[in-house]
């Protein structure tokens, strides 16, 4: 039996795309070692997101030459959305790299194994599929309290800066039926929470079904306590989806609500298709109809021709907002993107730094606020494992919220009922 070693760049779809390799390998006879060195196969399952992943992955790839000159029979292989981006470098002579392949040919990966042993020359599978989702195969899983559940695949939205269309393919929803199939399964390995995964989950759509009606579906599988997902885009968050969050007890009462920016002329050049009027309108919605929602987002600083005044508008809306918590990014052209192709990434690297270290310096202090209102409340936790410090537990609350409390005997998996009486900006402490 062959050992495969894999490592795993970027999203949750990647680390949710790694299970699926593992098991389609596993059907084919072949095992796993946590140790590159003892691997006949090297995995790299990579993300092109930023520029920062494309960077560690060349660097790694550069290190496992080293592997590959003691063991001439060793294949080292790129998956994913950097196999699909930077197909012609991968692939070059030296390049050390045996086989690409893109999200859509995971299926393919043991003929492309053999073909690469036998013939000993570089293979790549890189189609985009309308309709690859990956049915029937569930994900081989490691041990934990969450089990990522990807409900559809690829992005017909077409945000200038994104390039997840043009690695990942056009929308496309599983069959609802085979996703409560999957999570009846994790049931039955002791998962307890499960995270519903898309590049724009409301946009899924399966025959009569809507993600309002899958959410509820799996909300109903006997077992499950808690269900999340991630992520929405807000040109199209319906009011169905929003009652679910409120009225349904298993649903958590945590939104990520990607922003990206507040000023509208960036955002039209995005091609985000909101204004921020609506955006405001809907979160503030949304806090409105959900008291105790934690609410988080996304933003990028410095997109092509931003000016501070127009950076000032996303900060006058993280205010207005107030979120919980944010994911925020300076801008990093992405080859194939439309943003790379129309615009000039001229916004300097010193406006950039600046304009992302006051955004971080007053989400800071708004994360602390919003933490401090949760000072003499009681949460149940679902318990994660060991916190930082000796005798201590951590885990999450229903909003997503890390949560740090004495150890008293609680195992991984465990609910624990902790009354808050500390926060900082980011941990709550009880």
């Amino acid at each position: 039996m062959k050992k495969v070693y894999i490592e795993t760049y970027g999203c949750q779809m990647n680390v949710y795309d790694t299970e699926i390799v593992k098991t389609i390998l596993k059907d084919n006879n072949y095992g796993f070692t946590d140790e590159p060195a003892e691997a006949q196969v090297i995995l790299l399952n990579t993300c092109s997101v930023r520029e920062h992943a494309h960077q560690k992955v060349y660097q790694r790839i550069n290190n496992l030459k080293q592997l590959k000159r003691k063991n001439k029979d060793l294949i080292l292989a790129v998956l994913g959305c950097m196999a699909q981006n930077m197909r012609d470098e991968l692939l070059k002579k030296g390049s050390g790299v045996d086989i690409i392949a893109g999200p859509d040919s995971y299926r393919k990966l043991p003929d492309l194994l053999k073909q690469a042993k036998e013939t000993g020359q570089k293979k790549s599978a890189l189609s985009l599929s309308r309709s690859e989702t990956y049915n029937g195969i569930f994900p081989t899983r490691g041990s934990g309290v969450n089990a990522w559940i990807a409900v559809m695949r690829g992005c017909d939205n077409f945000c200038t800066f994104c390039v997840v269309p043009y690695v990942r393919g056009r929308e496309r929803s599983r069959d609802p039926l085979n996703v409560i199939e999957e999570v009846k399964l994790l049931v039955d390995q002791g998962f307890k929470q499960v995270t519903l995964l898309g590049q724009n989950v409301n946009s899924y759509k399966y025959d009569k079904f809507d993600f309002s009606d899958l959410i509820n579906m799996v909300s109903e599988v006997d077992g499950v306590k808690r269900v999340r997902f991630v992520s929405p885009h807000p040109k199209d968050f319906p009011e169905k989806l929003i009652e679910v969050v409120m009225d349904n007890p298993k649903v958590c009462k945590h939104i990520h609500l990607p922003l990206q920016s507040g000023n509208n002329r960036i955002l039209d050049l995005m091609n985000r298709t909101y204004i921020r009027e609506k955006f405001l309108k809907l979160a503030l919605r949304m806090r409105e109809l959900i008291p105790d929602l934690t609410l988080t987002t996304d933003v990028i600083v410095g997109f092509p021709t931003e000016t501070e005044r127009e950076y000032q508008d996303t900060l006058d809306v993280m205010r207005r907002v107030e979120f919980d918590s944010a994911f925020m990014f300076k801008y990093s052209e992405r080859r194939q993107t439309i943003a790379s192709k129309k615009f000039t990434d001229d916004v300097s690297e010193e406006d950039k730094s600046s304009r992302i270290i006051r955004l971080f310096d007053m989400q800071k202090k708004i994360d602390l606020k919003r933490n401090q209102l949760h000072l003499g409340e009681t949460f149940e936790v679902l318990v994660e494992g060991k916190g930082k410090k000796p005798a201590q537990l951590l885990g999450r609350n229903d909003g997503n919220k890390i949560v740090v409390f004495p150890d008293n005997g609680a195992k991984t998996g465990d609910f624990v009922n902790v009354k808050i009486n500390e926060v900082t900006s980011n941990t709550l402490i009880g």
